[in-house]
């Protein structure tokens, strides 16, 4: 740092001090000086004011509210619901789950077998007849499918 202040004090066309010990006045006011700027960046640096505070808190709240809501739709993304008369109308979806599996684990509690299955997948009715079910052709399900069961 000292060669730094002699090569400023040189370029501003001071003369060179000596390289003693001697008290150097001319040195010791560029060192101070620069103290004090390098003291105020410091200090200005990390200062906000209260608007700004506040938008950056408003932000980070709207950020926070909108990572919980792509959470909770991810959450319910992962989940097949199952209506008509069921004791469970909510089963989380496992990688390999099918049709039949999903409804033995609703627990469909109706005397009668189903006539007709619908898988509701992004909006799209797919019916499905439950002969095909008891035959033994089963239909893998999606995260977010929705199964109607019709008696």
């Amino acid at each position: 740092m000292l060669n730094w202040l002699q090569s400023q004090r040189e370029a501003a066309g001071l003369p060179a001090s000596p390289q003693t010990k001697a008290f150097d006045p001319t040195l010791e006011a560029m060192n101070k000086s620069l103290c004090c700027w390098l003291l105020l960046g410091l200090a200005f640096s990390g200062c906000t004011t209260r608007s700004k505070a506040r938008a950056q808190a408003q932000a980070a709240f709207a950020a926070g509210q909108q990572q919980a809501l792509a959470q909770m739709r991810d959450a319910q993304r992962m989940i097949i619901r199952v209506l008509g008369n069921v004791r469970n109308p909510e089963i989380p979806w496992t990688e390999g789950l099918t049709l039949a599996q999903a409804i033995v684990a609703a627990g469909c509690y109706d005397q009668r077998d189903p006539r007709e299955v619908v898988v509701i997948r992004r909006g799209e009715r797919i019916a499905i007849e439950a002969k095909v079910l008891l035959r033994g052709d089963d239909v893998p399900l999606e995260p977010g499918d929705t199964i109607e069961i019709h008696p």
